[in-house]
């Protein structure tokens, strides 16, 4: 319905457009011509000719519209703090009502040209455009992240600020435009939407550089973000719900040995569904879908694309029954064997409460995670302590040289041994996140089988993200899809599988399954500034200050991770081209400008 009424607006606009034409002596019938239409206003107005052209793009036009409102106001001599307000926020309307006004005479906006009000030239004009154009990069060429967790560490790792190329695999229109500027989902300070869902647009990408490749870094929309606990987004709701259900079931509260595990599902949502009730100590909060463009943001490596054949065995990734190389900064988790308890016992950490280890010091040196350190209770065995911890295979290496370490064995889930958290959340699959699959990547126009077992990995494919929402549901032995059995589907669409090199502490594909193509946002390619957060590194992460005077290793900046571009999870620097480039674009203009003032004529009478 939003559509509608948006596509009313404009055609009412154009209407008012028309009569505006008439009145500044200007051809009716190009008012309804799209973009056209704009570029003949922005010669009426005396405008630049390429504001027509920022009509063209999606979510930015919407506030040209206003621009324009804003000056039509004024060059047809309706300058007046109302009309103005009226003019930049509702244009649609403006144009329509000031057409049928026979007290609007078009005057032009000449005696604007030395600008009366000094807000609007200094600061109100500026900023606007300067909002438009960085909407426009933003959208549609780079935007800024930020890495919050530590799924990829140590090739990208928590605190690095970097760009990524919207144009790697084609930058997607947005799907709802009438956001706030600068804001993903949610209002900075506010727990409230910052988009409106009164237009959607269809999913439409342009084209781009390339394609997605196996071990290509890459960012997109989080696709189990799609319906979200807003006390609690941190958390999937698919988990919460599953983690509830199981709950129910387990501890007897309201356990009926005739119930399915489908009715436990169902009194977990209901039980969400009343945002009174209470998620540990917090109430739930309201539940909300996203759309696509609007869901998180995640970062991971895609290890398998589309027509692969995927799986993990004792921790090793295969494609296509082909063992794969490791990522050299991947981390694993370790059972480290001391007679010395060298980093110390269990504490409770000052930063956050989380359980960490007492020998700070040491973890800070290895660049071990403070909150990682403690994911499992120390083993004890007479004077043996025996430590979990979560490290690439080189700092493994170090670690086992120490004096006082009697082993470093890297842990590996036993095949079989079912992790409910693990994607299909199926039993009778038996998947963890160290043996897991094999499991087809769907392609488009790759037709599978399908049947009561093997519906459950790709129900979320077939009933949500391939081609609008469907029903699709097991009944007896048959898969209905749409009330219509059926034993085999066609995608319509590629799907990609994503991990983390953090292989033990992600939460990624094996977590909640496939990365539609159309959830793809782009490639990290610029890290240009690095920090350390004190709850990871409690020693070298602390302070700011004192941090500008230490190396990267004991300071809270990771100077050699500056100014770097992203090649396949490995950092390149550039500062030293980037300092000349700037120190040459200072150089240039300062002369430039020293040559001017001596080419200006010299005054009468100077000598």
């Amino acid at each position: 319905m939003g559509n509608y009424i948006f596509l009313v607006l404009v055609l009412s606009s154009f209407f008012g457009l028309s009569k505006l034409f008439a009145k500044a002596g200007i051809d009716s019938w190009k008012a309804w011509v799209p973009i056209y239409n704009f570029f003949e206003l922005s010669k009426a107005l005396k405008k630049p000719w390429w504001w027509a052209l920022i009509m063209i793009v999606p979510g930015v036009n919407i506030m040209m519209y206003g621009v324009y409102g804003f000056n039509v106001a004024r060059a047809f001599n309706k300058p007046s703090n109302t009309d103005l307000w009226f003019a930049s926020f509702l244009p649609y309307i403006f144009f329509v009502k000031i057409g049928m006004d026979p007290t609007a005479k078009f005057i032009g906006l000449d005696k604007f040209k030395n600008e009366p009000s000094t807000i609007i030239k200094n600061w109100v004009d500026p900023i606007v455009f300067a909002i438009i154009a960085a909407s426009i990069i933003r959208g549609y060429f780079i935007e800024a992240f930020t890495i919050p967790t530590s799924s990829l560490e140590k090739s990208l790792m928590v605190g690095d600020f970097l760009f990524v190329n919207k144009f790697a695999y084609g930058p997607k229109l947005p799907q709802t435009p009438l956001s706030f500027p600068f804001a993903h989902h949610t209002i900075p300070g506010a727990n409230t939407k910052s988009y409106l869902e009164w237009l959607k647009l269809p999913y439409f990408r342009l084209p781009g550089f390339g394609h997605v490749e196996n071990n290509d870094i890459v960012v997109f929309n989080y696709p189990d973000g799609d319906t979200v606990l807003l006390n609690f987004q941190d958390r999937s709701y698919y988990q919460v719900v599953r983690d509830l259900a199981d709950d129910m079931k387990m501890k007897g509260l309201q356990y009926d040995s005739s119930k399915t595990d489908a009715y436990y599902m169902m009194m977990a949502r209901n039980y969400l569904n009343d945002d009174s009730n209470p998620l540990g100590e917090v109430k739930v909060g309201k539940i909300v879908a996203r759309p696509v463009d609007k869901r998180e943001h995640y970062v991971k490596r895609c290890v398998a694309i589309a027509g692969d054949k995927f799986e993990v065995r004792d921790g090793e990734v295969h494609i296509n029954d082909k063992k794969q190389a490791t990522p050299e900064k991947a981390q694993h988790y370790y059972y480290v064997a001391t007679n010395n308890s060298l980093f110390g016992e269990i504490t409770q950490s000052k930063e956050g409460g989380f359980p960490t280890l007492t020998n700070q010091k040491l973890l800070d040196e290895l660049d071990i995670y403070a909150d990682e350190a403690v994911r499992r209770e120390l083993i004890r065995n007479g004077d043996t302590t025996t430590y979990y911890l979560n490290m690439p295979a080189d700092v493994a290496a170090k670690v086992r040289q120490m004096p006082g370490v009697l082993s470093v064995k890297k842990y590996v889930e036993p095949k079989g041994d079912y992790d409910a958290r693990v994607f299909p959340h199926r039993s009778a699959f038996g998947w963890n996140n160290d043996n897991f699959g094999p499991l087809i990547i769907p392609k488009a126009g790759l037709t599978v089988p399908i049947d009561t077992h093997n519906v459950c990995l790709y129900e979320k494919a077939m009933n949500t993200y391939d081609d609008g929402i469907h029903q699709v549901e097991v009944k007896g032995k048959d898969v209905l899809y749409d009330g219509k059995p059926i034993t085999s589907y066609t995608f319509k669409q590629d799907y990609y599988f994503m991990m983390g090199d953090n292989r033990h502490n992600s939460a990624d594909s094996r977590s909640w399954g496939l990365v539609p193509f159309d959830h793809i946002v782009g490639s990290p390619f610029f890290v240009w500034l690095s920090i350390k957060y004190s709850e990871k590194n409690q020693i070298s992460g602390a302070s700011f200050v004192k941090g500008l005077f230490k190396n990267s290793k004991e300071g809270k900046y990771r100077w050699d991770r500056f100014l770097c571009y992203v090649d396949d999870g490995k950092l390149h620097s550039i500062k030293i081209p980037f300092l000349v480039t700037i120190f040459a674009i200072w150089g240039a203009t300062r002369w430039n400008r020293l040559r001017k003032e001596k080419m200006k004529p010299k005054a009468k009478g100077a000598k």
